[in-house]
């Protein structure tokens, strides 16, 4: 069991999406067989995260209500935290400042996939540190839509938020560990040229502390930002391939849940009996199994 909270942003107005963001959340677009919060929510409860706060607007909180519920089904708690206007991926610390109270906290973004065995080992080295802040990096070919992080001397050295001219393809996820700080280092924040609380900068005050850890994910490990058509289709082929390949669903909730012994095979048999998908059918072989 983790000693950390789970926080999913799962707000802003999906622009790059329209028009299908004009009638649903982006976090709740499908990723092949699944709600797309489920993927980043998969990864609080691998981390064993119990207590999580889902942020979203005023006009999608009822949607992520009626999906998720309290959370019990999967033997978890949610709380739910409306964002009136998307100021910055930092300001997610700001609005779950009295969830979190005193404890560390794991922040992850709505709209992104992560999945590989080295990802477990990167998960487990940022969760058991709840001195320090930690963050995952990945390559991709297109550093200059995200935070990346430069090293000096193979020691991590400046972080730059969308940078013009990249020097290093290393992007940081939107994934990020904190120790029970972290409230009070992202109110001394001031927004940005682009009016928002950059999340690169609150990185940037536990990097200058010497209290930011680094793990570098290797290729073999997947990192989708779902925030465009093509990545959206992309994690979609991904997910259908991979389970067919692997005969194992990626982000299976009440899968992980059970593995972590927080649901019962009763519980699961529930949900089967109102679920007549090959979702269902794939839970069967999970109780079956064990």
């Amino acid at each position: 069991m983790s000693k950390r909270k789970g926080i999913i942003l799962a707000g802003g107005s999906g622009s790059r999406l329209h028009p299908l963001t004009d009638v649903s959340s982006k976090q709740l677009l499908p990723i092949y067989d699944k709600p797309m919060i489920y993927y980043p929510l998969s990864i609080l409860m691998m981390v064993g995260i119990k207590e999580i706060l889902i942020i979203s607007s005023p006009e999608d909180m009822p949607r992520y209500k009626s999906l998720l519920q309290s959370g019990k089904k999967w033997g978890i708690n949610f709380s739910y935290k409306i964002q009136n206007k998307p100021n910055g991926i930092a300001q997610a610390l700001l609005l779950g400042e009295k969830f979190l109270k005193s404890d560390p906290c794991c922040l992850i973004l709505g709209d992104n996939l992560f999945h590989g065995k080295d990802l477990i080992r990167a998960l487990k080295k940022a969760d058991e540190d709840i001195s320090n802040a930690s963050v995952l990096t990945y390559p991709v070919k297109d550093p200059e839509r995200f935070g990346v992080l430069e090293k000096k001397n193979n020691k991590p050295f400046k972080i730059i938020e969308k940078p013009k001219k990249p020097k290093t393809n290393r992007a940081i996820t939107g994934l990020y560990f904190f120790p029970k700080d972290v409230s009070k280092k992202a109110k001394k924040l001031s927004p940005s040229k682009r009016g928002e609380l950059e999340i690169s900068d609150l990185n940037e005050i536990y990097l200058k502390a010497g209290k930011l850890r680094v793990s570098e994910l290797r290729k073999e490990s997947v990192w989708l930002d779902c925030g465009t058509f093509d990545s959206l289709l992309k994690a979609s082929n991904f997910v259908s391939k991979s389970q067919a390949k692997q005969k194992n669903k990626i982000a299976c909730l009440e899968e992980i849940a059970f593995r972590n012994k927080w649901i019962s095979r009763k519980q699961v048999k529930e949900i089967i009996n109102v679920s007549s998908s090959s979702y269902g059918n794939y839970l069967i072989k999970v109780i079956s199994s064990k």
